[in-house]
């Protein structure tokens, strides 16, 4: 037995599988909302996961973005201008 036997497992490349993960590398640019940015931060997680864990993801991302949307709605805004509009009888 020699020392000086190559390693042939150690100088193989693994094998490309298309079935595997890998990520979509889609750009998010950030909103400045960041409840909108956590969430587009949160599809991240959907490049290591096989196709059949992206719904979770996806509908999680969606309750989240629904939610803030949710959110906007019912905070109080500014007062609604008064009309100046005047009935004449």
């Amino acid at each position: 037995m020699s020392d000086a036997a190559p390693e042939t497992e150690a100088l193989q490349e693994p094998e490309y599988d298309p079935a595997a993960p890998a990520p979509l590398n889609v750009p998010r640019t950030p909103t400045g909302n960041p409840e909108v940015d956590a969430q587009l931060e949160r599809l991240a997680d959907a490049d290591h996961l096989a196709t059949d864990g992206h719904v979770e993801v996806y509908e999680d991302v969606h309750r989240g973005l629904r939610d803030a949307l949710t959110a906007l709605d019912a905070r109080p805004g500014p007062p609604a201008p008064s009309s100046s509009y005047e009935h004449r009888s």
